[in-house]
């Protein structure tokens, strides 16, 4: 392992090359985070943690528990050395002090997060990685534990685009800072209303987006606007890719955060979307006039004991890690899942990975795809509605 941490092995011969256009094409080179350090955050605007059965209802916070850290550092080192013994190159972040206090001149927070989801700062579109606005004041400067990367891969590939967003303010005006007072306890059509309006916690006082909103698709991104990214920042990254169509969208979720559990690319022509969060018909009717087939994900496992500290939905269960456009890396007790994708013709790599979902999420939001192979294709010839 070398000082930032990349896994050395045949795949390291590779010269290294920013590229991915998609989330299938086959896989070369990943990042894959770590969960040292992760803390349960501090309340503020755009969130509020409360686990009072674990030992930590609202208001507290700290350190993730020293065995959850254990258990799930070993899940996500196997992973690693999963993919490397497949010949894809893999780095790792540089954990922080996350349970330090942080500050800017506008905002003073107790907590920082931690760095296991990379998925959520970067975005890798063609040659370009771009580190995400973030909209969460514990999240701010978690781009500090992916520097050395990103350092890195400047130097090594002189093509590479290094892009940052706007570094947001996150003063008060960012926020509905009384969202949280009252959202939960709404009738379930009032918060769906809330949804598709966009009557969230953000408000538009600047762009706001994370990386793990955006669906990539060749030509075409899918940007789903939820608790973490605004109108704003929809209208940024559709400035940003100009030679790009971008698409904002919204699903039947009451809490919508990150599209990668909901609407899942597959393989061309194939995407995969959650029963419980259906898409905007005018989305579905444009993948279908486009010949694309959309599959109901099966029920998840069941969660008897969901998992100490987390904030994930068994939902989960939909985000996975395309090694190429037949292969499917989902975690081991997805077995319903994995019968049903198995049944397209997917090999499936099943993964330990239940452990690692409070610190972050699954194995799609636990990596970043830094090359694949390919090019930018156009998936959608046709047009249909605003899309």
């Amino acid at each position: 392992m070398t000082e930032h941490g990349t896994t050395t092995g045949e795949s390291s011969a590779r010269p290294v090359r920013v590229n991915a256009w998609n989330g299938w094409d086959p896989l070369r080179h990943v990042i894959v985070g770590r969960a040292d350090a992760a803390v349960v955050q501090a309340p503020e605007p755009a969130v509020r943690r409360d686990f009072p059965e674990d030992g930590f209802p609202l208001g507290t916070y700290g350190p993730m528990p020293e065995d959850m850290t254990a258990e799930a550092n070993e899940q996500l080192d196997n992973f690693a050395a999963m993919l490397t013994r497949r010949g894809i190159r893999v780095d790792r972040p540089t954990p922080l002090d996350f349970n330090q206090t942080v500050s800017t001149p506008d905002w003073t927070q107790e907590t920082m997060s931690g760095c296991m989801p990379p998925r959520d700062l970067l975005l890798t579109v063609g040659n370009e990685v771009l580190e995400a606005t973030m909209s969460y004041r514990s999240r701010w400067y978690e781009y500090l534990a992916y520097r050395p990367l990103l350092q890195d891969l400047f130097k090594a590939d002189p093509r590479m685009r290094w892009e940052a967003a706007p570094k947001p303010r996150l003063t008060d005006a960012s926020y509905r800072t009384d969202f949280w007072d009252t959202y939960n306890e709404l009738p379930t059509e009032v918060q769906l209303a809330k949804v598709r309006e966009y009557d969230l916690v953000l408000t538009e006082e600047e762009p706001l987006f994370d990386a793990a909103d955006v669906a990539r698709f060749g030509k075409d991104l899918f940007v789903q606007l939820s608790f973490v990214t605004n109108r704003s920042g929809f209208d940024w990254l559709k400035r940003h890719f100009p030679d790009h169509r971008v698409h904002d969208v919204t699903s039947t979720n009451t809490h919508p955060l990150h599209i990668d559990a909901t609407w899942v690319p597959l393989r061309p022509g194939l995407v995969l979307h959650c029963g419980e969060r259906l898409a905007d018909p005018e989305l579905m009717d444009f993948f279908k006039l486009n010949d694309w087939e959309i599959i109901e994900a099966v029920q998840p496992a069941s969660w008897d004991h969901p998992p100490k500290l987390s904030f994930c939905s068994p939902w989960l269960a939909g985000n996975m890690l395309n090694l190429d456009a037949n292969t499917l890396c989902v975690e081991e007790k997805e077995v319903a899942l994995s019968e049903q994708l198995a049944g397209y013709g997917f090999e499936i790599v099943p993964v330990p990975f239940r452990a690692v979902g409070p610190f972050g999420g699954g194995l799609h939001c636990a990596t970043v795809d830094i090359e694949r192979d390919g090019d930018c294709e156009d998936y959608f010839p046709r047009r249909h509605g605003r899309y």
